[in-house]
């Protein structure tokens, strides 16, 4: 690979830990899977030997290259045309679990309680369990081990957990209420950090980059930003003394004003704002809306926190809008910070050390962080419960008619072999758009509803530092990137469990926590349409692509500190999730939402043998959902003999389980 001067400045051709790839494919793996299968052949992306942890690799991570393409041909109709002969393992199960990400696991965890002698076995198409629930280690250059998260990050918003997923919490040993102690909340006051903003010299028409450290008003700090005059007036009004942009009117009717604008409408029409302001705010709303502000409503760019609503006279700060006639639900009454150093990969290794015991001994939430997963033990044969990893599920099928079949043959591809196994029952618990393709046995209303359900593209990366020097320098834990390829970046959540310690001084490694959702921008494009887009463009960026993207942002943003990306940059896990959170319902996409009936209603019916679970069926991306779901799931193929706590209390979106205000 050549390299310009450019890319030589910045460290890209240093020898730090990401190069077990190679633009996104393997350069030495334990084998070849399904390239056979695959019109181009494709290498198995970081698969680890035999017994070996994924979770210590590094590079282009998240969902595999194999287990895309295995599923890319199956949607394509080119997967069974060279397909091996099918194998019968001869293996039956009361339950077979397809997708081993927290509802999943969850599922398998809630069936065995309510059948303890039960069979169970779970077939993950990904080298790691946990689905985005992902792991990601690192080894400083000081021998300290440093863990990240990957994906799925905390346990939000606890006050909103059904009884269920407080009983499972508490059944497979995660007591969060331990995070007021593990989680530093003085962290960042105690070492003076704040925030900044970076403008680009080329985005903002400036000779120089710009990194602008933000304070308590705007006035003290927004005269150095690169915005025009009268841009930076409105800037500072919208943020220091908002007034009300729609004063004579009632709250209901502001409601429905702000549930028909987009944020951006809002700043530019209601506000009369400078346009630089949406250029500003673009990105925002992405990270939990997935869809910029021009395609993000008002009343939910409030309940995202962004400003311009306070002194408009509109109550509590809604999490979700319940109805255009003003119906709330409150905000979130919790801190953010129940969150395992490995983010939500902390609940699922917490649930496969209850159901697997010999992979992950231990009994506590702090030897959970520090010790090992031995993958060899996963899938021993004549355990209760097995977990598969690199089985791609190809085809669920009962055995006759499906309301009157004793069993159900699921079909998987685990290397270069087609295989089957036998269920009495089974869970769904893969994305919603992927079971049309895995069965013939649904109606065309329930594959419609299936299909509704877009997953947000994401790409979530760990970047190891040897230090944090130069952001102690700076006085900031992160910053923002406007118009970067990536949205900023910020140092880790301060946490701290047994053994394992946050840093603690400026000389200490660590690591940053990077984002980015792949979207158009173009607001024509309703939020399925830009996730769509999204996911096909993902593909196409390479691990160098955004490697270097990496290093050039932190360069410009730090390097006036004495950074230096060649020398301080000591390792990079991007964890690219093509298919990632699932999508949340939001105006003024879905107009059925939320009076209903919803699509997920439909995906998610039960069939003869089979039920399904996972995020999609909430329209929901947290974990208490996954939960939620995993119940009903279960609930649906036991009936009411399963004594499920309060199961069917929280069928779909957040705004069924709040209180809610007039």
């Amino acid at each position: 690979m050549s390299f310009s001067d450019r890319d030589r400045r910045l460290g890209m051709d240093r020898p730090i830990s990401r190069r077990d790839f190679l633009n996104g494919v393997a350069m030495a793996t334990a084998g070849v899977a399904a390239t056979a299968l695959m019109p181009k052949g494709v290498f198995a992306q970081g698969a680890a030997p035999a017994g070996g942890d994924p979770s210590k690799l590094t590079g282009l991570r998240g969902h595999s290259e194999t287990a895309m393409n295995v599923m890319h041909a199956v949607r394509d109709g080119t997967f069974w045309d060279s397909a091996p002969t099918v194998t019968e393992t001869g293996e039956r199960y009361d339950l077979v679990v397809v997708g081993g990400g927290i509802s999943g696991l969850a599922a398998a965890r809630l069936f065995q309680r309510q059948k303890p002698d039960a069979t169970i076995l779970i077939l993950e198409n990904n080298d790691d369990f946990g689905g985005h629930a992902r792991r990601n280690e690192f080894v400083a250059s000081n021998g300290q081990t440093l863990i990240g998260y990957g994906g799925s990050q905390s346990l939000q918003t606890p006050t909103y957990f059904s009884p269920l997923v407080k009983d499972l919490l508490a059944d497979i040993g995660v007591e969060y209420e331990k995070f007021e102690t593990y989680y530093d909340r003085d962290w960042h006051e105690e070492r003076g950090l704040g925030d900044a903003i970076l403008f680009r010299k080329e985005d903002w028409d400036m000779a120089e980059d710009v990194l602008v450290v933000t304070a308590d008003s705007a006035a003290e700090w927004v005269p150095a930003t690169p915005l025009n005059d009268e841009a930076k007036a409105n800037l500072i009004e919208l943020l220091d003394s908002p007034p009300d942009y729609l004063a004579g009117k009632s709250r209901e009717e502001k409601f429905e004003q702000l549930a028909q604008t987009t944020y951006a409408d809002f700043l530019t029409e209601i506000c009369g704002y400078d346009p630089q302001l949406v250029k500003y705010f673009q990105r925002s709303t992405e990270a939990y809306f997935g869809m910029g502000i021009d395609g993000t409503t008002a009343l939910d760019a409030w309940g995202n926190w962004n400003p311009g609503f306070d002194g408009m006279d509109l109550g509590d700060r809604p999490y979700k809008t319940m109805s255009p006639s003003g119906r709330l639900a409150l905000t979130d009454p919790d801190p953010y910070i129940y969150h395992f150093p490995d983010g939500n990969a902390g609940v699922a290794r917490s649930l496969v050390r209850t159901l697997i015991p010999e992979a992950l001994p231990g009994t506590t939430m702090e030897d959970l962080v520090t010790t090992s997963v031995d993958y060899a033990q996963l899938d021993v044969e004549g355990n209760p419960v097995r977990l598969r990893l690199n089985a791609s599920v190809v085809r669920v099928k009962h055995d006759g008619e499906p309301e009157a079949a004793t069993g159900v043959t699921v079909t998987y591809l685990e290397g270069d072999t087609l295989q089957t196994v036998a269920a009495e029952q089974v869970v769904l618990a893969c994305w919603h758009r992927i079971i049309p393709y895995l069965t013939d046995e649904l109606g065309a209303e329930q594959v419609e509803a299936l299909n509704d359900q877009h997953k947000i593209p994401l790409i979530y990366t760990n970047v190891q530092l040897r230090n944090w020097e130069a952001l102690d320098k700076a006085k900031i834990a992160g910053f923002s990137d406007p118009t970067g390829f990536w949205k900023g970046a910020e140092i880790d959540f301060p946490v701290s469990m047994g053994s394992y310690r946050f840093a603690q001084e400026p000389a200490d490694p660590i690591i940053l926590h990077l984002s980015k959702i792949p979207l158009t921008g173009d607001p024509s494009m309703s939020a399925r349409e830009q996730a769509a887009a999204g996911r096909h463009a993902l593909t196409q960026i390479s691990f160098e692509d955004m490697e270097r993207e990496i290093r050039d942002m932190l360069q410009r943003a730090l390097g006036a500190h004495g950074f230096d990306a060649a020398r301080d940059i000591e390792g990079i896990t991007c964890n690219r999730w093509s298919h990632g959170y699932a999508l949340e319902y939001m105006r003024p996409w879905d107009q059925f939402w939320p009076d209903g009936p919803l699509p997920i209603e439909t995906a998610r019916q039960p069939w003869g043998r089979v039920a399904i679970a996972n995020s999609d069926s909430g329209a929901y991306a947290y974990v208490h959902s996954a939960i939620d779901q995993a119940a009903r799931a279960v609930h649906d193929l036991l009936g009411d003999s399963a004594t499920l706590t309060d199961y069917s209390r929280f069928p779909g979106p957040p705004v069924e389980m709040l209180d809610l205000v007039e």
